[in-house]
């Protein structure tokens, strides 16, 4: 009997020890090793060696501070227009979607069957200066010949709020899909209004989905490269593009590293204030 019960205590253990092997091995290991780069000094001809060389991140930090703000500041007005775009998308599919709920959710997804760079490329014939919808424009006169949209933060934002677009769609679909229709009924009932209805019925039900739809969407458009690197210029760069030209291209993986790290910093810190904001407990709950 002992034995059993043994057992069963570890049986969770088990269970998730193969995932925690996983990560240990594929991200603390990788991170912990990025970390320890961030502090070492030579080149790649020397090699590399740990001299607990902090300067590395102030020194980053003054050089591509420009880069910094600009990827946190598209990555805020990327998640706020996904939001405004995807809210009223998912509040009809759930509550008016009816037995095409599934069709609908898939409509959204489809995108996602193409790799991410043959969407970012798409994307950049769409807003190229002789592509389909520019170019049709300045043909019948409505554009001068001289209009562009590719190279300026206007398409690098564009392409961003595409190809993000799901991350907030289907975390605010769930969480709306849980709304129970009785409870706006009786809002109306005792005489609330649409917009009274909205900011407090359906707004705080749906807020663990805005929450994670948020985390899902600002997290990788701060740290992308791609977008910036096909469809801005040299005015538009953001701090992933400065991250891989370090890393790949000139070889300076402490450089590489600290950028890293720094932007994983700000990240978390701009999460943990945003959660304190919204109030993780009530979401929690």
């Amino acid at each position: 009997m002992a034995a059993k019960s043994e057992r069963g205590r570890l049986t969770p253990y088990l269970l998730t020890l193969p995932g925690v092997l996983w990560l240990t091995a594929f991200f603390v290991v990788p991170m912990v090793t990025m970390f320890s780069v961030s502090f070492q000094e030579g080149n790649i001809y020397e090699g590399y060696r740990f001299t607990g060389h902090w300067q590395t991140y102030t020194d980053t930090l003054g050089s591509y501070s420009e880069q910094f703000l600009r990827s946190l500041w598209y990555g805020l007005i990327v998640t706020a227009a996904v939001l405004l775009i995807t809210f009223p998308m998912s509040y009809w599919i759930a509550l008016k979607g009816g037995k095409r709920k599934n069709l609908f959710l898939l409509m959204i997804l489809l995108p996602f069957f193409t790799p991410f760079i043959i969407r970012t490329l798409s994307w950049k014939l769409i807003l190229g200066d002789e592509g389909i919808f520019l170019g049709t424009l300045k043909n019948i006169g409505i554009l001068p010949d001289s209009y562009q949209v590719l190279a300026t933060p206007t398409a690098v934002i564009a392409g961003l709020i595409y190809n993000f677009l799901p991350f907030m769609a289907l975390p605010l679909y769930v969480a709306l899909e849980k709304l129970d229709p009785a409870l706006l009924e009786a809002a109306q009932d005792l005489y609330s209004n649409k917009r009274e209805t909205f900011m407090n019925v359906t707004l705080p039900l749906a807020l663990p989905g805005v929450f994670a739809g948020s985390l899902l969407t600002f997290i990788p458009v701060a740290g992308d490269f791609i977008n910036a690197e096909l469809l801005g210029g040299v005015n538009t760069t953001m701090i992933g593009n400065v991250i891989q030209r370090e890393i790949l291209v000139n070889l300076d993986y402490p450089e590489g590293a600290a950028i890293s790290f720094l932007l994983m910093a700000g990240i978390l810190l701009g999460v943990f204030l945003y959660a304190r904001a919204l109030g993780t407990e009530e979401l929690m709950g």
